[in-house]
């Protein structure tokens, strides 16, 4: 069989991070095309990583690449168009967080992808994350007994790009940026894509005042159906580099995980130096030098696996349906934050963005 051809949408970090798998991880796959709107921009990305073909116009990039997938990693704000193209080009489809910037974008990318006999495939990278799937399976072979609480937590100083601080770009803050993964991630560990019954959230703005009307420091807690409670602690007010770890307590025992430390190398410097993990703000004095940064993370295993799922026409793991679910319970979380009440599901709202309740626009 050939291999599986691919229009990488974006050029910014997280495409950095999807070229990377695909050289590296995923000889079935090959990145014929890269789009981003500056034309620049992507005839440099394209020589930076080797790529063919670039494209500054998104029709053309998805129909004239000769592309099997679509794999999309442009701000929240695009994410709707770009699917709406790719599933009428009849693409498989591969999107990263969020899924979109409301619960009505949501339906109508189910429902045209559907339409359209094109897998929706949810790029949740948690879900595929070695020390985290380890978790997974010490769970499900019964070492900590009945799930009964989660906690999630991913913080860091601040996002990559001017963008995610821009709440019409962006749809919110902190829990619209990495909430999302604790979210899913609570889902996944549970099985069966339980559905979620109230949430309860708190949000506040605390370093990133006149940057950002977004929130930069969150909390939400989910109660899911059978009982469970899940805890998503996300930060961008936090110093010193990425911080990303769970904990599963269980009626039989407990797992605590992270996902950096243990992971990377401890450094001391006088100096600093180059590189040590996402986020870090400086590499004076000592730092965890992270490796295999995008294995560790997930990226490689998901990309992989989407890409069997085109090749082998199955059912992915995460799906388009497992992104509106969390993104249903993120607008929830707003509404919670903005009422100080718990709020219950399922929720429907015709809020353009998750923060406009929050913002009460």
């Amino acid at each position: 069989m050939s291999r599986t051809k691919v229009a990488l949408l974006g050029a910014g970090f997280i495409a950095d991070i999807h070229i990377e798998s695909y050289h590296r991880f995923i000889p079935e796959a090959e990145v014929v095309a890269v789009y981003t709107r500056n034309a620049d921009k992507a005839a440099a990305f394209a020589a930076k990583h080797g790529i063919a073909k670039s494209y500054s116009d998104l029709d053309a990039a998805i129909g004239e690449s000769g592309c099997d997938v679509v794999d999309i990693c442009l701000p929240n704000y695009l994410h709707a168009p770009a699917v709406r193209a790719a599933a009428a080009a009849g693409k498989q489809i591969i999107i990263e967080k969020p899924l979109a910037m409301n619960l009505a974008e949501a339906d109508e990318m189910l429902a045209l992808c559907k339409a359209n006999q094109c897998k929706l495939m949810y790029a949740e990278e948690l879900c595929f994350a070695p020390k985290y799937e380890r978790v997974r399976k010490l769970v499900n072979e019964g070492a900590v007994g009945k799930i009964f609480q989660m906690r999630q937590c991913e913080k860091h100083s601040g996002p990559h790009s001017d963008w995610f601080y821009d709440i019409n770009l962006s749809g919110g803050g902190a829990l619209m940026d990495m909430g999302c993964h604790g979210l899913a991630w609570f889902r996944w560990m549970l099985g069966g894509r339980p559905k979620a019954r109230s949430v309860y959230a708190t949000m506040s703005t605390v370093l990133h005042q006149g940057r950002t009307r977004a929130e930069d420091n969150s909390l939400a807690i989910v109660e899911f159906e059978g009982g469970a409670i899940g805890v998503a602690e996300n930060s961008w007010a936090k110093h010193g580099g990425m911080d990303d770890r769970v904990e599963v307590y269980g009626t039989g025992g407990v797992v605590y995980a992270d996902l950096f430390v243990g992971n990377s190398a401890l450094t001391y410097s006088d100096k600093g130096y180059g590189y040590a993990m996402e986020k870090a703000g400086s590499t004076q004095g000592w730092t965890f030098t992270i490796f295999e940064e995008a294995f560790n993370q997930g990226y490689p295993q998901e990309l992989k696996h989407f890409i069997e799922c085109v090749r082998e026409d199955k059912e992915p793991l995460v799906t388009g349906e497992d992104g509106r679910a969390v993104l249903e319970m993120m607008f929830a979380a707003y509404e919670s934050a903005r009422t100080g009440q718990k709020v219950m599901l399922p929720f429907e709202t015709k809020a353009a963005k998750p923060i406009d309740l929050w913002l009460g626009l």
